[in-house]
């Protein structure tokens, strides 16, 4: 480290970690790429890419982080990516890339501070997909190319007769005009700050934008972490929904019965006591953005 705090790494020192990256991320976009190339799709695998904005090359690529100095004749080719810059004959991000992301940066430290101030929400029993499907027909429902695997009626019943809980607007917002009006709360972007809590799967899986909204001034390692547990989410989503997932190799935890209620519960705490040290880290990080940033004005 030198007097100013920076890391410099010759190429013989980074190149071997771009390529750990690299290999850790094929495995996980090697199926989408290939999927895409067939017109197919999987809703489980692929929401992540779906849903947020990062597409698996952004993810693929490998970033150092804030405050590491890249050396060598190949680091050259990181000027061509936006959020570097020219350290002499050196390249490191540059935190002048987050000065219009000032906003982005206090929401998003707000939204993760407030979440762990909270106790965990349990039993909602991830209905919040089921609220999605509330009311419709197979032929309705958003992945219709994806057979439910309970009757609608059934799914009526269930969502009726357990209630809805759901604190996150961006699985809020996708409910039936049906099932809306049957949610306990009344989730708004505006409010997301002050009812995000850390039972949500939702909330699990929104650590993964929290950190690739601020790459590459984040580590590429953390993106990485937080995109595992977006992907462990995910799955335990569409494990409990009502759409029936054994296509895709995995088995429904039938949420509609007490065994499947208490498998729910056990992947519920599993990923809250994962998202919990990741959650603090990743506030820390973006902690670290803002008193550097902070100090530069």
């Amino acid at each position: 480290m030198w007097p100013d705090g920076s890391v410099h790494l010759t190429e013989e020192q980074w190149h071997p970690l771009a390529r750990a990256h690299e290999d850790r991320v094929r495995p996980l976009i090697e199926g989408r790429l290939d999927r895409r190339s067939r017109g197919e799709a999987n809703a489980v695998e692929d929401f992540l890419f779906d849903y947020y904005p990062y597409s698996p090359g952004k993810l693929a690529t490998w970033h150092p982080g804030l405050g590491v100095v890249l050396h060598g004749t190949s680091a050259r080719a990181y000027l061509a990516r936006t959020g570097y810059r020219a350290e002499g004959d050196a390249v490191t991000a540059d935190l002048a890339w987050l000065e219009p992301r000032r906003a982005r940066l206090d929401l998003a430290r707000r939204i993760l501070s407030g979440t762990a101030s909270r106790p965990p929400m349990t039993g909602c029993f991830a209905l919040h997909e089921w609220a999605m499907v509330y009311g419709l027909d197979q032929e309705q429902v958003r992945h219709a190319y994806l057979p439910l695997r309970l009757t609608p009626e059934e799914i009526t019943d269930t969502v009726d007769e357990w209630g809805l809980r759901c604190t996150h607007i961006d699985a809020y917002r996708f409910f039936t005009e049906q099932a809306s009006p049957l949610n306990a709360l009344r989730p708004t972007r505006e409010t997301q700050p002050e009812l995000d809590q850390p039972g949500c799967l939702h909330a699990a899986m929104d650590l993964y934008k929290y950190a690739f909204w601020f790459s590459p001034l984040l580590p590429s390692d953390l993106v990485m972490d937080c995109f595992a547990l977006a992907a462990q989410a995910r799955e335990i989503d569409m494990r409990a929904s009502p759409y029936d997932v054994a296509p895709f190799g995995l088995e429904s935890i039938r949420i509609e019965t007490a065994e499947g209620r208490r498998e729910y519960g056990e992947a519920q705490r599993t990923l809250i006591d994962g998202a919990a040290p990741l959650r603090e880290r990743l506030g820390m990080a973006l902690e670290v953005l803002d008193r550097s940033t902070s100090a530069r004005e």
